[in-house]
């Protein structure tokens, strides 16, 4: 077993694992933070996104013992004060989501986009950046017209 601690939605967590546990499975089977989904096993289609030192780093190609000492921000950690993140809000008010599946690592991959990029995006880039997430039940087209509209709400 191998101890990793780190601080996950700004609380600080410690947990002992197996060397070969993933990030993602630390969230969802460890610290119950099941808002970070697993898709696809293969690190194609980006559900599992959560942000790791302000970085979206996809947590089921990250071991949990790489994250020791990181600052890990979940979806469950965007909401604050019982308030959605500019970003979650503009998912919603946009219909950018179908099954839902997808929506967290979408909405952690454009909030990092904003954060990088700034918050003037057209939809080239935007199209660009989700290169890395999969969505198997929309055309993309109202995801793209929230982070759009989420990019503008986080100035």
């Amino acid at each position: 077993m191998a101890s990793v601690t780190l601080t996950v939605n700004g609380r600080t967590v410690s947990a002992d694992v197996d060397p070969r546990t993933l990030l993602v499975q630390l969230l969802r089977e460890h610290l119950h933070l099941t808002g970070t989904h697993v898709g696809c096993d293969t690190s194609q289609c980006g559900a599992c996104v959560v942000h790791v030192n302000g970085r979206a780093v996809k947590s089921c190609t990250l071991l949990a013992v790489q994250a020791d000492g990181a600052k890990v921000v979940t979806i469950e950690g965007l909401a604050a004060n019982g308030k959605l993140h500019p970003m979650q809000e503009a998912f919603r008010e946009n219909h950018g989501l179908q099954c839902g599946f997808c929506t967290p690592g979408m909405i952690m991959t454009a909030v990092e986009l904003v954060n990088r990029k700034g918050n003037n995006l057209d939809e080239h880039t935007i199209r660009e950046e989700l290169e890395g997430n999969l969505c198997r039940c929309t055309g993309y087209h109202n995801i793209v017209k929230a982070i759009a509209a989420g990019a503008k709400a986080m100035r």
